[in-house]
């Protein structure tokens, strides 16, 4: 219970608590600046946060209300989104184009926002321009509440490890690159917590461990394009969590680890007293990139040995580590029932929708997207024209088929809007006819990962479907030349995001919003709209809609 009790009372750390008969709230001033970094030893215009590269971990617990105070101080507008975060009944805190209109340059907006019923480990980033080619990213951990249960041990510490490719050009010649019609080529480097280290170096430890102790270690890949595959000499990962759900615990050599997925290990030191490597190299591509970062046994002052543990090789063993994960059906996550106790694979399904992902040229540059459409943001958020009830001069909702044709050989640019009745249990399918691996991630929602396979989807692949533990995540990915199945409720209302995790694809159109409205109108399913909420486009200036009741 001490280790439990000490990673609560760090939320105490840089902020003020205000306890009364509700959930506490935690208050945060961030200024967002320009500074300069070497994270591969070259010089580059990096996003700071409080001057830090990356950002502040924000530790919370569950049903905490966070509040954070942002100060563009950048040159253009700029928006946080907070990965993993269901924001339930409040997608206005989500922090994207189609909810939110950004932050002026040099001016501040306060998000407050709450982890209801969550727990797990999450990642924040800008979704502006390419402001993540240039950090502004940073851990976020939700902690279980001290009367819940975690089905392992208080670790001694707990880490967060943030790992993910990087690119040496400045995010503005990125962008200017994309917006010709071009696509990046490989990245320059892998970095952990903004660094890069070299095998045989003199690298700082960027962790301690004491002998015979277990470490918590929360690992996020907040990279742009590439598989990450993590492993430490000479240690095993047990796995505990991943994205939110406690899972069963098995112990594996290294982890892929997908673009915008989080996973927790946990690693006990028990092997001699020196210096180990973590080691973080890229998986499918081309040429493969990685970095190490050392982990050092408290006291030692022997160096970690040069010879790093191999990466594994192929898709395949990809595919069958995420075949081997498990939700861990007695564990309670926030709250104190199992989580198996919400047997989704009973539930009737009532509609699937099938993305396909596709590239084409339009006008002679490279777009990405969905059903032979390429998704554009709008001046005017869309959750904004929708709840001004001027959704019509914005966009169309359903442009695109929940069964696309069968070869798609062009792209729409258009803004791409599903409408999805609310409280319905829906099941989507991810399938890549490309040769790159994948990775897709659902604001708002927490879905039941059911299936990955080879090949195309058809209706009798849901013989195949795990229909009792598989893991309830919000990201997921898809093979080359794959499909991926997913399961869930909409039942939060909203307009959310279903995105491309490869920046460069999002970018270029490849993501899409699903819009679930309440027939009540009520407070019992959606916030209204905060007085502090920023209008743009064309509902700036207006008077504030009447509020739910």
């Amino acid at each position: 219970m001490e280790g439990r009790l000490l990673t609560v009372l760090v939320c105490l750390i840089s902020t003020v608590a205000i306890v009364n008969a509700g959930d506490p709230y935690f208050f945060y001033t961030w200024n967002v600046t320009y500074g300069t970094a070497s994270p591969l030893g070259v010089p580059q215009k990096v996003i700071l946060i409080n001057g830090q590269f990356p950002g502040p971990n924000l530790n919370s617990t569950s049903n905490n209300n966070v509040v954070i105070n942002v100060f563009n101080k950048l040159d253009e507008p700029f928006l946080l989104t907070w990965s993993g975060i269901q924001h339930r009944k409040n997608c206005w805190q989500d922090g994207v184009a189609g909810t939110s209109c950004p932050i002026p340059a040099g001016q501040n907006f306060t998000y407050h926002f709450q982890p209801k019923d969550q727990i797990g480990s999450y990642f924040y980033y800008p979704t502006t321009s390419l402001h993540r080619f240039a950090g502004g990213f940073g851990g976020l951990r939700v902690n279980s509440r001290l009367l819940i249960p975690v089905p392992y041990a208080d670790p001694e510490d707990d880490y967060t490890v943030l790992i993910g490719d990087w690119y040496t050009s400045g995010h503005t010649a990125l962008k200017n690159f994309l917006d010709s019609g071009r696509t990046l080529g490989l990245p320059n480097g892998v970095l952990i917590n903004g660094k890069s280290g070299k095998v045989g170096g003199k690298n700082e430890p960027l962790f301690t461990m004491k002998p015979g102790k277990t470490y918590k270690y929360r690992l996020c890949n907040v990279g742009f394009k590439s598989t990450i595959n993590f492993r430490i000499q000479n240690h095993k990962l047990k796995l505990v969590e991943m994205e939110g759900s406690h899972v069963l615990q098995n112990d594996y050599d290294s982890l892929d680890v997908h673009v915008g997925q989080c996973f927790s290990v946990l690693v006990t030191a028990n092997q001699a007293a020196m210096d180990y490597y973590m080691v973080a190299s890229t998986r499918f591509l081309k040429k493969e990139l990685s970095t190490v970062g050392v982990i050092r046994y408290a006291g030692s002052k022997v160096q970690a040995s040069t010879e790093l543990p191999k990466a594994p090789v192929g898709w395949a063993w990809s595919l069958n580590q995420f075949r081997s994960f498990r939700w861990n059906l007695t564990a309670s996550a926030a709250r104190p029932n199992p989580q198996g106790s919400y047997h989704y694979g009973k539930i009737n399904i009532t509609r699937t929708i099938k993305l396909v992902t596709s590239r084409s040229m339009v006008n002679g540059k490279v777009r990405f997207g969905f059903n032979g459409v390429s998704h554009v943001d709008t001046e005017t958020p869309l959750k904004l024209a929708e709840y001004f009830q001027m959704a019509e001069k914005v966009f169309k909702y359903n442009v695109i088929k929940d069964e696309p044709a069968a070869k798609i050989t062009t792209l729409t640019v258009q803004p791409n809007v599903l409408n999805i009745t609310f409280r319905t249990f829906v099941e989507i399918i991810f399938e890549n006819h490309e040769k790159s691996m994948q990775s897709f991630h659902l604001d708002g929602y927490s879905f039941f990962a059911v299936a990955s396979e080879p090949g195309r989807w058809t209706p009798q692949k849901r013989n195949n479907y795990n229909l009792l533990d598989a893991v309830s995540r919000h990201t997921v990915q898809v093979y080359p030349k794959s499909w991926s199945a997913i399961l869930l409720t909409f039942d939060n209302a909203g307009m959310w995001n279903i995105r491309s995790e490869n920046w460069e694809r999002r970018y270029l159109g490849e993501q899409l919003y699903v819009s679930v409205l309440s027939p009540e109108k009520s407070l019992r399913d959606e916030y209204n709209i905060p007085l502090n909420t920023n209008l743009c486009g064309i509902v700036k200036g207006l008077p504030l809609p009447a509020s739910y009741t």
